[in-house]
């Protein structure tokens, strides 16, 4: 049914799939450990659920585990720092804004893929490659969108957290790809688990030793509060193994647009856990997002 070329399309939808379910817990658990404490869950126990996954990978594959080298640490760094970054700024616009809303702003991050894909790893887009991102980011824009509501710095700021979330999310999405496809002599299969496990490694550094500096009292909450955030850190590297390997298969940004199916994800979990319903606006932004998608997929 799908060639290993193709295996990019089922790679990115149970990923998105993931993400979801992944956002909505680490949302349950901001307010009783704070942004970065919530956004350091992902990485704190999603690290371990990924090396048993990288472990798998090479028992199954027979790769032996590659050494880094010096071009993969850079790519490594940009898609880390930059996840770290949009992690905790979607979190803070999801405190402001709706679940499905804040995630329809996020998915802005496909266009921006498209052009620092262009930029950094000189991705071929073909022209209908373009059409269909550019449509599935306009049914992101009709469905985010409030008519009528008040232009004023609590509407504005978590739009502009949104957005800038989303930016750093597609600096990630490249990073990450260019990290996967450096890694030399292995599988496609082996090289995501690999940039995985230093992805997180890395992530988990970085935000434990801030929180220890900053607010160590989090660090305790957040072990006092493993199983759920157990569960939120699996999902989390559930997730990304199958987005790194839908990066190492094709351009980051077809993986990107793809993901927009996440809105729909989105929209089942706000209306069934958040009570949150769907608008006209909103289901016409979607129509766009699943013409889109389609399209993309079809070319």
């Amino acid at each position: 049914m799908f060639s290993v070329a193709t295996l990019w399309i089922p790679f990115t939808i149970i990923a998105a799939l993931g993400q979801v379910a992944r956002n909505a817990m680490q949302r349950s658990l901001t307010g009783p450990l704070g942004t970065w404490g919530a956004t350091n869950i992902r990485f704190l126990f999603g690290f371990p659920f990924s090396l048993v996954f990288f472990a798998l990978v090479v028992a199954l594959t027979g790769d032996a585990v590659p050494w880094p080298t010096a071009v993969f640490w850079p790519w490594l760094l940009l898609g880390a720092l930059s996840q770290i970054v949009g992690t905790g700024m979607m979190l803070l616009a999801m405190n402001d804004r709706s679940f499905v809303v804040t995630t329809a702003y996020l998915k802005t991050e496909a266009i921006q893929t498209a052009i620092f894909g262009f930029i950094f790893l000189s991705d071929h887009l073909t022209v209908l490659k373009v059409i269909a991102i550019l449509i599935a980011t306009a049914g992101v824009v009709i469905a985010a969108l409030r008519p009528g509501s008040e232009k004023g710095f609590a509407d504005l700021k978590p739009t502009l957290l949104g957005l800038a979330a989303a930016a750093a999310f597609a600096l990630s999405a490249v990073g990450f790809r260019g990290a996967v496809i450096v890694v030399p002599g292995v599988s496609f299969v082996t090289a995501a688990s690999y940039t995985l496990v230093l992805g997180l490694f890395v992530q988990t550094l970085v935000l434990t030793i801030y929180l220890l500096a900053r607010a160590p009292d989090v660090l305790m909450k957040i072990f006092g509060l493993w199983r759920p955030s157990m569960l939120a850190g699996f999902m989390g590297a559930f997730a990304s193994q199958f987005w790194f390997l839908a990066f190492a298969l094709t351009a980051a940004a077809n993986v990107r647009t793809l993901a927009l199916v996440e809105v729909l994800f989105a929209q089942a979990v706000s209306y069934y856990s958040f009570k949150q319903p769907l608008s006209a606006r909103e289901l016409s932004g979607i129509v766009l997002i699943v013409i889109g998608v389609a399209l993309l997929v079809a070319v």
